[in-house]
């Protein structure tokens, strides 16, 4: 019976991992023939295999299980000790190293970009209004409906690239018109302002849309009016009244202004107006929210504003031929820099929240001073400076308190 030493019994190595990893070795005595031999033949699955099982931390299925199981109970007598080496993790890989994997592929949040993509936009809207002004002998719908007819010639493949449509959702289509029908007519009325008084005093008042945007969110949507709304919207009338200066509370004479006194009061009122419809159109936009897409609302804006373009323009009897060919590429510079203006703007508000991009907007008044000062040799007087004061303190105010109250309820 000694001779069953040369049928050794299996030895089963437990891991703490759960993969198995089994080593057969059949050891044969010195005499084939032997008795041994034979035992160990009639033992069947006992031939001296010998198994090493490596457990990892992943999960097997349950005929491994099974198995394993079988093995185990089979082998009690067996020599057991328990090995855990990292290097045996065959079935898949430590928890820190996954970790660390996932912090290596999450992209990296370039802290700045939503400013430099509202700085860029600001920047192009500057450089609009300047082109629009630089224009001569071009009325200012003239002016809108070339815009109008670019923007729409370079949304249309970008509608068909995104499928959204040229009509949007039956529900939306309503507010659709009207964000058409007020943004044409806010830029409309911008360029006619431009037009008609310096380029700092119209983009000053026409910079002061968030300040009534408040008002009619609260008349219209139902949003929280506070007290500060309040002292913001009396600081914007008076930085507009600054800058409007009417004979019965300035005198007759008045000096800083463009041309005469009834086109800087026409001037004023157009860039109100613009300021209002700009507001209404944000409150449009809110009320829409995120269900329509960002271009299909800009080819409402082009085709509306075209449609209404023409019909004002032909009805005035102003249509006119730009004198040279660098009036033209001027039209069509305004164009594209008016897609380029309201991508960024957009791509910017996707990144930071709205209060950083509304500060970040404020520069729009401080290029306007700079254009007119560089370009056409026009110094700003105090009472325009005390006026863009009042419009940029409301403006910024409005923003930094949203912004606090966001912060607040995250």
């Amino acid at each position: 019976m000694g001779d069953r030493d040369h049928c050794p019994h299996e030895r089963v190595l437990t891991l703490e991992d759960d993969d198995t990893v089994a080593f057969h070795k059949v050891v044969v005595s010195h005499d084939n023939l032997s008795r041994s031999a034979q035992d160990c033949e009639r033992d069947g699955d006992e031939r001296t295999e010998e198994r090493i099982h490596l457990r990892s931390g992943c999960p097997d299925d349950d005929a491994e299980r099974e198995r394993r199981g079988r093995s185990d109970h089979s082998q009690e007598d067996g020599e057991r000790r328990t090995l855990c080496p990292p290097a045996f993790c065959l079935g898949g890989k430590p928890a820190s190293s996954l970790e660390g994997r996932a912090r290596e592929e999450k992209p990296k949040k370039c802290p700045g970009l939503g400013l430099f993509f509202a700085f860029l936009a600001t920047v192009f809207f500057s450089i609009i209004a300047l082109l629009v002004k630089s224009i001569q002998g071009v009325h200012a719908i003239e002016i809108s409906a070339f815009r109008c007819f670019f923007q729409m010639i370079f949304t249309m493949p970008l509608l068909i690239y995104h499928k959204t449509g040229f009509l949007g959702p039956k529900d939306k289509r309503i507010y659709l018109v009207l964000r058409g029908f007020l943004g044409s007519n806010a830029m409309i009325l911008l360029y006619y302002a431009v037009q008609q008084m310096p380029l700092a005093d119209a983009t000053v008042i026409m910079f002061s849309n968030p300040v009534f945007t408040s008002l009619l969110a609260w008349i219209f949507l139902k949003e929280k009016c506070t007290i500060w709304d309040c002292v913001f919207t009396v600081f914007t009338l008076t930085g507009v009244i600054l800058i409007a200066r009417p004979p019965f509370l300035f005198g007759e004479n008045i000096h800083g202004i463009e041309g005469n006194y009834t086109n800087h009061v026409k001037g004023t009122i157009a860039a109100f107006a613009g300021a209002i419809a700009a507001a209404f159109t944000f409150v449009v936009l809110r009320k829409m929210g995120k269900s329509v897409h960002y271009y299909l609302s800009v080819w409402y804006y082009a085709v509306i504003g075209l449609i209404e373009c023409i019909i004002t323009v032909s009805i005035l009897g102003e249509w006119k031929i730009p004198f040279c060919g660098r009036d033209r590429w001027i039209l069509m510079l305004i164009a594209v820099l008016g897609i380029a203006g309201q991508t960024f703007l957009t791509k910017a508000l996707q990144i930071e929240k709205a209060g950083p991009v509304a500060l970040m907007r404020t520069v729009d008044v401080v290029l306007a001073f700079f254009f007119q000062f560089v370009f056409f040799n026009r110094a700003p007087t105090w009472w325009s400076l005390g006026g863009a004061l009042c419009v940029v303190l409301s403006t910024s105010g409005i923003a930094v308190r949203k912004w606090y109250t966001n912060s607040r309820k995250s």
